[in-house]
């Protein structure tokens, strides 16, 4: 894609990459686009690598591009695989939630309709060469993520509530600074945590 956008120069490039390229997070502190990349999966690990690729097509051959590092997004339509879809389709169906380790890793959610915002504003305005952080403003641990879906379905989260062993190479927290595209974009997540799992809820649950 990078070889077809270097022979089109007039069209704007932009790669959608990751929050998990700066690695894991304590309890305390916040990814900005200044954080240095230290992926601790593989998966992380090839998103970092694309990263740099796209800066280097930049710095190379001037090509017109921008990058965005996202938190993890959800919402109607997103693939069975994922987590949130996953807690979902588990309690229709009466089965059981496998919960990775302790259920207590914490992530940054962004709900997918504001994730679509923040992209066009970072295309339309953003500047080229330039990373943009984009996220929800919305810690949540897995266990808090499975409670709030309970709650939305009106069932107890202790019968559901599957403890396996723990992902490898599993980041403890991520939580995303969104200053820069809040003060130089002007974008900001709009959607409530409660308004966009309902959402996302009434999707799976048809």
């Amino acid at each position: 894609m990078l070889e077809a956008c270097r022979r089109h120069p007039s069209i704007r490039f932009h790669h959608i990459s990751t929050d998990e390229v700066y690695g894991s997070l304590g309890e305390t502190g916040f990814f900005t686009e200044t954080t240095p990349y230290a992926p601790n999966s593989p998966y992380s690990a090839s998103k970092a690598s694309s990263d740099m690729l796209v800066r280097a097509y930049f710095h190379t051959f001037k090509l017109p591009m921008t990058i965005s590092n996202c938190s993890n997004n959800y919402g109607p339509n997103q693939h069975k695989e994922k987590f949130i879809p996953v807690v979902i389709n588990s309690i229709l169906n009466d089965q059981k939630i496998p919960v990775y380790g302790n259920g207590k890793n914490v992530r940054d959610w962004i709900y997918v309709e504001d994730h679509c915002d923040a992209i066009f504003k970072i295309v339309k305005d953003g500047k080229l060469g330039e990373t943009y952080n984009v996220g929800g403003n919305c810690e949540k641990t897995n266990i808090d993520i499975i409670n709030d879906i309970c709650s939305v379905l009106n069932v107890k989260s202790d019968d559901y509530i599957s403890y396996v062993e723990d992902r490898k190479g599993h980041d403890f927290r991520y939580a995303i600074d969104n200053t820069k595209i809040n003060t130089e974009l002007l974008w900001y997540p709009t959607t409530k945590f409660a308004e966009g799992l309902v959402n996302t809820i009434k999707f799976y649950n048809k």
